[in-house]
């Protein structure tokens, strides 16, 4: 057992509510799970089988009914402070420029928050370094309204990276996109990560997605979610989009929706 893992899941179980647990219907079950500091993972598997629970447990929004879940050396007991999150819908504030969107976390997040309006410039600054930094100069000062699909994902991840976050949580942050703007922000976040080395616990329905970007991929179950198969994914990096053409790539993704489907098998010839 990695006895420094930044990530340790151990034994967790998690039903919704008293009922469920005293009925033993759970959401998650028997999950364990133990990530490196500076690894990406990917979290794969059909609809409903648990993935945004995962990622409920990993930034304290939920409290597991078994078992234990630490962060950074750190029980959780709450939400957490050192994480950033982006989800499929961008959520910007339709009233606030994409660069006063991005300080948003500043504004709320101890201890810039006590600094805020001392530090209002160096912040922006920052803020706007940021959104250079994924394609979006000149569109700073622009309402979200204003801004692409794919411009505004951009936005929301530079909202849940500004903060300087020790690990990113994205929940199919890419899903609604075309495929050419997704494969864009596969190399942004890629790039993201190389330089600045933050966790990432990456939720997908994308298994392209999940082997280009991630260091292992685990396939989760149906409900209760439960984790029944662990990737490495041993492809060099930095890796760009050709790499997504070649046989090695395909066998995993194969490999991959090969777990994914037999086990679909198995659940409906147990049902």
């Amino acid at each position: 057992m990695n006895a420094t893992a930044f990530v340790d899941f151990r034994q967790v179980w998690l039903a919704y509510n008293d009922e469920l647990l005293a009925e033993g219907k759970f959401a998650v079950e028997d999950i364990n799970l133990q990530v490196g500091e500076g690894e990406f993972i990917a979290i794969v598997g059909p609809s409903g089988c648990g993935k945004s629970t995962f990622m409920k447990l990993a930034t304290g929004l939920k409290r597991p009914s078994r078992g234990t879940v630490h962060i950074g050396g750190q029980a959780v007991t709450g939400p957490l402070k050192i994480t950033g999150m982006a989800f499929q819908a961008p959520s910007l504030l339709p009233w606030r420029t994409t660069v006063q969107n991005v300080l948003l976390p500043l504004e709320i997040v101890e201890p810039y928050r006590s600094s805020f309006r001392q530090k209002k410039a160096e912040y922006e600054a920052k803020a706007r370094a940021l959104l250079r930094s994924v394609g979006l100069a000149g569109y700073e000062d622009k309402f979200p309204w204003q801004l692409s699909g794919g411009m505004q994902q951009r936005a929301s991840i530079c909202r849940a990276l500004v903060h300087e976050p020790k690990m990113l949580l994205l929940d199919e942050p890419f899903g609604a996109l075309d495929a050419f703007t997704r494969e864009e922000l596969w190399c942004i976040l890629r790039d993201l990560q190389a330089a600045q080395g933050f966790n990432v616990i990456l939720v997908t329905h994308d298994l392209r997605e999940s082997v280009f970007l991630a260091d292992t991929v685990y396939v989760m179950s149906r409900s209760p979610g439960r984790f029944v198969h662990q990737r490495r994914i041993d492809l060099p990096r930095p890796r760009d989009l050709e790499l997504t053409y070649t046989p090695a790539f395909t066998d995993i993704v194969h490999e991959l929706r090969g777990h994914i489907g037999a086990h679909r098998q198995a659940v409906g010839a147990s049902a």
